[in-house]
């Protein structure tokens, strides 16, 4: 894979950063966007892409995609037009030492296939006792700090770590879930979980956490994100927040924008998540959130064996496989929400890029050559077969998607053909 200059035509440039909407060539040289519409002086095009029919749109950026096995994962992340996400760091072992950072990017990079970008431990092995080094970290790669499901209990240490980062300006990310009124819980507290006999978590959870932590953070004046709101009163606190001029984000993971409690059906271990799928009028509320610009969207691609699935549901292990379903899946929610590509599109590529504060998402001039290509219209089923991450857990098993990536492109090198 070379960076030769390359000229896509006939396609549909979708641009929503730059809200370009339009049939327009795309030209390519040196690994970024050397022209739109018309070549430069002797553009010298060692290949011509013909996309009539395709949908030409900057890479996708994914807020939090775990790896497990970094090389078939990220096969997977540009097989569905993922070209730079963002790695929790929940890893084995955590992101809490430089080395371990700088192994994770160099390994990445050696790959060639889509852009990593290390998320920090907040605090020393997640263990939410002592700061982490965010500086070090800082300087090995890290684009912003996180706790990922493992809670800070002492506030006061919460509190420090917001002072810390911010006197820096760095990003902090927070899964909002109280654990003492969440322990031992599986599903949403409610009917479902009711007739199956679940333990429940309910939605105070979730509000008591983003509660405190947006108290903390007004205090602090740190830049927070909270990750994978799953409630119409979580979604409402934010949206008083940021009404009152807080600096805060939120994203919403792209399997609670089209499921709810009423998925779990009989047990369907695929359907286990952290946060658990909600009410119907929690998943409105977070379609709502996302069509109206409060929340990006993200995969949450969590790869999970078999072993780890084929359990009874309140022993399997949570999560779903989402990199090669982003992009179905947020086009199925923009038909149904009604929603134009521009907009919709946004949700999945600037929108996550200025969330983590990082060049991707353009597809403007001298922007890094970035591009997803994909048919809107072609129909596939999702099995096991059609997945090239590790994990096949999803509750989409057996779905007829549309929209399928033909090819993807990282710094103007084609790292993905169909």
């Amino acid at each position: 894979m070379n960076e030769q200059p390359l000229h896509i035509r006939n396609a549909l440039l979708i641009d929503p950063k730059n809200g370009l909407d339009a049939c327009l060539d795309l030209f390519i040289a040196n690994g970024r966007i050397a022209a739109i519409g018309q070549p430069p002086a002797g553009f010298p095009a060692a290949r011509q892409i013909d996309a009539e029919g395709l949908i030409a749109c900057p890479g996708l950026v994914d807020l939090s995609a775990r790896l497990g096995s970094i090389e078939p994962e990220l096969a997977a992340a540009v097989a569905g037009g993922v070209t730079s996400l963002a790695c929790p760091p929940d890893t084995k072992p955590p992101l809490d030492e430089p080395g371990l950072v700088e192994r994770l990017v160099r390994r990445s990079e050696t790959l060639g296939l889509a852009r990593v970008y290390p998320i920090g431990a907040l605090t020393q092995q997640l263990a939410g006792e002592r700061l982490a080094e965010m500086n070090s970290l800082s300087r090995a790669g890290c684009i912003g700090f996180s706790q990922a499901k493992h809670p800070i209990v002492d506030t006061q240490l919460l509190m420090r770590a917001m002072q810390y980062a911010a006197t820096f300006g760095y990003h902090v990310r927070l899964w909002p879930q109280d654990q003492f009124l969440a322990r031992e819980g599986v599903a949403h507290d409610g009917e479902v979980a009711s007739r199956l006999g679940l333990t429940g978590i309910p939605v105070s959870a979730e509000t008591v956490a983003i509660s405190t932590a947006l108290q903390l953070a007004e205090q602090t004046g740190v830049r927070l994100h909270l990750s994978r709101l799953s409630s119409a009163a979580g979604v409402a606190l934010i949206q008083a927040a940021k009404r009152n001029g807080m600096q805060v984000s939120c994203d919403v993971s792209i399997h609670h924008l089209h499921l709810s409690e009423m998925d779990i059906g009989y047990f369907d271990s695929n359907a286990r998540f952290d946060p658990p799928l909600r009410a119907s009028s929690d998943r409105d509320a977070l379609r709502v959130a996302v069509r109206d610009g409060l929340a990006a969207i993200c995969s949450d691609h969590t790869p999970i064996d078999a072993d780890g699935k084929q359990l009874p549901f309140a022993e399997a292990l949570p999560g779903a496989t989402g990199l090669e379903l982003l992009l179905p899946l947020t086009l199925r929610w923009a038909k149904h929400a009604k929603l134009p590509l521009v907009l919709a599109l946004a949700r999945i590529t600037c929108d996550p890029a200025a969330i983590l504060g990082i060049e991707a998402g353009s597809l403007a001039m001298g922007s890094a050559a970035d591009i997803c290509l994909f048919d809107p219209a072609e129909s596939w089923i999702v099995t096991p077969e059609a997945l090239r991450s590790q994990g096949k857990n999803t509750p989409f098993l057996g779905y007829e998607v549309s929209g399928r990536t033909r090819m993807t492109l990282v710094g103007g090198r084609i790292v993905f053909e169909a």
